[in-house]
């Protein structure tokens, strides 16, 4: 009687092996292709993390004072690590519910200092009470 289902058995594991043939690629070649590709991904990350850890030209606003309704002074630091290339920096002004209301592109010109700070005169829409620096680029 074990005969028949040793036959039967022998049988299961035939059809089983025609519909699941084995991988193509084998479990170890699988690992390595992850764990090559984990490193790319890696050294890329960390690659582009210190390419862009330090701006070339970066600002924020040291302080401000309104002046009136419709003006406001802001003296702007900008820092540039070549400072022989000239930069410009938008400055943006918000009324006390985060509207803006005065939005400029101040110019920074090449000198020879790495860190400028640059007095502006803002016109603005209306009461402004806040100031900040939106963008940097070096031209």
């Amino acid at each position: 009687m074990t005969e028949p289902t040793s036959v039967g058995a022998a049988a299961a594991a035939e059809r089983l092996a025609l519909r699941y043939p084995p991988p193509r690629v084998s479990r170890r070649a699988k690992m390595v292709i992850t764990a090559v590709a984990v490193l790319v991904a890696l050294s890329w990350l960390v690659w582009a993390a210190l390419l862009h850890a330090e701006p070339a030209v970066s600002g924020q606003v040291a302080s401000y004072k309104v002046v009136s309704d419709t003006s406001m002074t802001v003296v702007m630091t900008v820092q540039r690590s070549d400072p022989s290339r000239p930069a410009t920096c938008r400055l943006l002004a918000q009324s006390t519910d985060f509207q803006p209301v005065a939005e400029q592109d101040v110019p920074v010109p090449a000198s020879a200092v790495e860190v400028a700070n640059l007095p502006v005169t803002l016109t603005t829409l209306r009461r402004a009470t806040s100031a900040t620096v939106r963008s940097c680029s070096s031209t």
